[in-house]
């Protein structure tokens, strides 16, 4: 079976917010409410290691640059 390929953060956060409002209905059959379920977990795992992954890459350029002057902008 092929892998979903990786959703950029913000469309998986949007899948994320449509699944909840699908979810919220009430109206799913509970199999597929299950289903909805696991894929919002995957997609939650996949935003928690993007927004890792981008605290990570913050640090290192704050650490390169921790003694760099900082300068106002007119």
């Amino acid at each position: 079976m092929a892998k979903k390929p990786t959703l950029d953060f913000e469309t998986t956060l949007k899948e994320l917010e449509e699944i909840v409002n699908r979810l919220e209905t009430g109206d799913l059959p509970l199999e597929e409410a299950l289903n909805e379920f696991e894929t919002a977990v995957k997609l939650v795992q996949q935003g928690q290691e993007r927004l890792q992954k981008a605290e990570q890459r913050i640090q290192i350029l704050l650490q390169k640059n921790e003694h760099a002057d900082l300068t106002d902008y007119p």
